[in-house]
């Protein structure tokens, strides 16, 4: 089979920052073949494999949790316009049953998550890297609403992962990359005119 050379996008940015509703919005815009988008969430190692603070808590806020060298395999045969079938990750949700995913080769891959730029080889694919932007406050907010509902989780378990976790991750992991992107959407509100520049972008690329 020939190898087709598909764009590349890497979209990282901080912890509710609005990377997810970003690559929702993607794919309500565009059909399954013309775009692949992937999220790194869904190549976390198992729980026995992530690491423990010093309270016995798990970090999941950490580049080691990724299973970086799965998810750049699935990507290369992406590349070579073949199908990836994964089974989505869920939080370690109990009383979601998790279903199977299919990535399929598309001209246009988008990969979506906190670490994207740290792993080298994966960071050497990026045809365009994008960084979505948020102030420390109203992140916090998104994420204290978003666990809340979404994964059950208390206040204070809310605040200590971004005490003890997310802000270290946040400075040590996020911020030394931002400015070696190419485009930053601010979000601290809404997204609309960057996310219309890409959009733009997008569509030349399929038309192309």
């Amino acid at each position: 089979m020939e190898e087709v050379k598909p764009y590349i996008i890497g979209i990282a940015g901080g912890s509710a920052s609005g990377k997810t509703t970003l690559i929702n919005r993607l794919n309500k815009m565009y059909q399954p073949g013309e775009i692949c988008v992937i999220s790194q969430d869904h190549y976390y190692k198992p729980l026995s494999e992530q690491v423990i603070d010093d309270n016995g808590e798990i970090n999941f806020d950490l580049p080691a949790g990724i299973d970086f060298s799965r998810l750049v395999k699935d990507i290369r045969k992406l590349k070579k316009g073949q199908d990836v079938n994964i089974v989505e990750y869920t939080f370690n949700n109990p009383t979601i049953f998790p279903k199977q995913i299919t990535f399929k080769a598309s001209p246009i891959i988008v990969i979506e998550g906190l670490f994207i730029y740290t792993d080298s080889k994966l960071d050497g694919l990026f045809d365009l890297k994008l960084y979505v932007e948020a102030s420390l406050d109203v992140m916090l907010k998104r994420r204290l609403d978003r666990d809340a509902k979404e994964r059950g989780m208390t206040q204070k378990q809310i605040e200590y992962q971004w005490n003890e976790h997310v802000l270290p991750a946040y400075n040590r992991y996020l911020l030394p990359y931002r400015d070696n992107v190419d485009l930053i959407i601010v979000n601290n509100t809404h997204f609309d005119r960057s996310f219309k520049v890409l959009s733009n972008h997008l569509d030349r690329l399929l038309k192309a």
